[in-house]
């Protein structure tokens, strides 16, 4: 979801990127393309042949695995046929025959490789070549020790928001993006991610909270039809209770929702951090008080997200030209080529990115 228009190219296939060869990103890609094969139909995957084709065989079992169709364009995925693996092998790999990274382990060519899918994505996207970028979990590790440009990157969103900045020429304080984590019960917006604590209680400034209410108000009335309604967390316990715990309720973040109200958003006044997820949580047949609610930091407003469920959770970055989503985990070293990992939250975010796809964004 993005607070930026895209291309409405329904048309276009959707690019899948591989993720970190030794997690379960090819695990899971591989099973939501047998299990789920209508919402991958005019998908495809960004990555490296062999590790798909292992990816494959993991998925199989004691089955005969699907067999991998290699492309040579994007288009060529609205014309696959049903029972195979869609891949387009990334032009650094192309013509090689190099045995996948072990699985479960750190590996610069793992990072390297997670982190070429990425560029070769986001720039098909921006050229209006693809319609969303699906991302597979990478590891950040991994990522720092490819070297070089993708060292500089702590996840895919800082590295997405660098790419289209460059694309659009401008800078990257000029094009601010934001993470929502959502899912069927609730929807979380974060006004810093992958920062230090004490980084984040810094970045929560007048400008940073308003913008991120900005941010959250253009994307989600797109999707929604209508303004959404914004529960904002407080920053300090009990959202400061009138300055005994914390003036930033106070002096910053009150501040910032009466600015943005001026500007037509809907958004509360401060809350108290341990209640407001719970009054924005909609269950079957009972809506919740709030569309989305604005945490302060990373952890605040993931925890309560994924203690809901990581199998249902989808990853959208907010303010972007383009479309991105991801599954709400990570690399998952630890079960990678066991064939337990779960593919619910790609598939989720497959069907996400194509309803932001059909909404216009």
């Amino acid at each position: 979801m993005t607070s930026t228009t895209a291309p409405n190219q329904t048309s276009l296939p959707i690019a899948i990127t591989m993720g970190d060869a030794a997690g379960i990103g090819p695990e899971i890609i591989a099973r939501a393309f047998q299990t789920a094969p209508q919402d991958c139909a005019g998908c495809f995957v960004v990555g490296d042949v062999a590790t798909l084709r292992r990816a494959a065989k993991v998925v199989a079992g004691q089955r005969i695995p699907w067999p991998v169709a290699v492309l040579s364009e994007a288009h060529e995925a609205l014309h696959c046929p049903p029972g195979c693996l869609p891949v387009l092998p990334l032009a650094s790999a192309r013509g090689q025959s190099v045995a996948p990274v072990p699985f479960g382990a750190l590996s610069a060519r793992a990072g390297q490789m997670a982190g070429d899918a990425v560029v070769w994505a986001a720039q098909a996207a921006l050229k209006g070549e693809v319609a969303a970028l699906v991302t597979a979990p990478l590891n950040k590790a991994a990522l720092a020790m490819a070297g070089g440009w993708l060292a500089g990157f702590p996840g895919h969103t800082e590295m997405l928001q660098a790419l289209a900045a460059a694309h659009l020429n401008t800078s990257v304080a000029q094009l601010p993006v934001r993470m929502m984590l959502a899912n069927d019960e609730l929807r979380v917006v974060l006004v810093s991610i992958h920062v230090s604590l004490r980084a984040a209680l810094a970045a929560v400034t007048f400008d940073s909270v308003l913008q991120s209410l900005l941010i959250t108000h253009r994307s989600l009335l797109a999707v929604l039809g209508r303004a959404p309604r914004i529960g904002v967390a407080g920053l300090n316990p009990h959202a400061g209770e009138g300055g005994l715990f914390g003036r930033e309720e106070i002096e910053v973040i009150g501040p910032a929702v009466a600015a943005a109200r001026a500007q037509g958003v809907l958004a509360s006044d401060p809350l108290a951090p341990d209640t407001v997820f719970m009054r924005a949580r909609a269950t079957v047949g009972q809506p919740g008080e709030f569309d989305v609610v604005l945490a302060m930091y990373h952890d605040q407003g993931l925890i309560p997200v994924k203690y809901l469920g990581v199998e249902k959770g989808v990853n959208v970055t907010l303010g972007l030209p383009l479309v991105r989503t991801s599954p709400d985990h990570g690399t998952a070293f630890d079960i990678a080529g066991t064939g337990r990992a779960d593919a619910s939250s790609l598939v989720q975010a497959i069907r996400t990115a194509r309803h932001l796809c059909a909404c216009g964004e």
